[in-house]
């Protein structure tokens, strides 16, 4: 997996985590969601990379089930509460049904 792969799930995550407003404490997960990414592009920097620019193109072109799915990953990553995780794919199966 290259690093601007990475980075593109990494900010997918983010966006899924978005959608959970069921889930009352998903602000401070996004904040160490946005805390790891940063720390991810201040260990690997992209040359010639347009870090703004790719996060609005993720935002604009994954499907929501996508960004789920990278929720799941990235939540991972940030050691999130089981309760987040449950939620996520509790969400995921209802797209599966469809």
């Amino acid at each position: 997996m290259q690093l601007r792969d990475t980075f593109r799930y990494l900010v997918g995550g983010y966006y899924g985590v978005e959608l959970m407003d069921e889930y009352p404490l998903k602000e401070y997960v996004l904040e160490d969601i946005k805390n790891y990414i940063i720390n991810f592009i201040n260990v690997n920097p992209i040359d010639n990379f347009d870090y703004k620019k790719e996060a609005s193109k993720v935002n604009d072109e994954l499907s929501d089930k996508v960004k789920l799915q990278d929720a799941l990953l990235v939540l991972n990553k940030v050691n999130a509460s089981m309760d987040l995780v449950l939620l996520v794919k509790k969400r995921l199966k209802k797209y599966d049904k469809k």
